[in-house]
């Protein structure tokens, strides 16, 4: 995203930025919400449970910003804090999650700019969900602006699990004992191991019902 607001000292520079990243959120919702009416209407299912989005607050970005070692200043949190504007998608089953993933990324006027893959490799803490980083672009009245929004795409069982360390994580500031850090990885493995037969479930229940309807049940 390339503008030409460095001060953010600038109320009018913090407000312009602010405005593209919450159309930015606006653009994206909309298209998932699209995405989601058509897939129902094709396939007679909602892969999307529902959708939150989020702008962080300007004390959430400064904070970032001084804990990577950045400067306080518009450049820096354009360049260097990539999930601003977020979009979280909570979804049924695991394979909900690589399918929404596709369809985002065949969008013609959606760039996927990098994509970090929590679920086939989680974090040390458990934590599980898929990251796209993607621009969207913000038609103005006088020019284009690619602006940068972070999809989160997980289950209802990881959104429950990461909001719970969220919560753990932020009392403790980030210091949590030992023993509750381990708890926690425990709890991740359950949360994996209830995805895993739930998807399981789902499929053996898609199966029955396909051989009923060959069978003319």
């Amino acid at each position: 995203m390339k503008l030409a607001l460095k001060n953010y000292e600038d109320v009018d520079s913090w407000k312009t930025i602010m405005f593209l990243y919450t159309s930015a959120v606006k653009e994206v919702n909309t298209k998932l919400e699209i995405l989601n009416d058509e897939f129902q209407h094709v396939h007679q299912y909602n892969p999307i449970e529902h959708i939150k989005t989020r702008i962080k607050t300007p004390e959430s970005i400064v904070k970032k910003l001084k804990r990577n070692g950045h400067e306080t200043s518009i450049e820096n949190m354009v360049k260097y804090v990539n999930d601003i504007a977020g979009v979280r998608l909570i979804c049924s089953f695991t394979s909900d999650i690589y399918k929404l993933a596709e369809m985002i990324g065949n969008q013609s006027d959606l760039k996927v700019l990098s994509i970090k893959d929590y679920i086939k490799n989680p974090k040390e803490s458990g934590y599980k969900s898929y990251h796209m980083l993607v621009s969207v672009p913000i038609f103005l009245s006088d020019s284009v602006v690619d602006t940068k929004v972070e999809i989160q795409i997980r289950t209802i069982a990881m959104d429950f699990w990461a909001s719970l360390e969220h919560k753990i994580y932020y009392k403790f500031e980030g210091n949590a004992p030992e023993y509750i850090s381990r708890e926690l990885q425990e709890c991740a493995e359950m949360v994996s191991t209830l995805d895993e037969k739930m998807l399981s479930l789902n499929e053996a229940i898609l199966a029955c019902l396909d051989e009923e309807e060959e069978s003319g049940c």
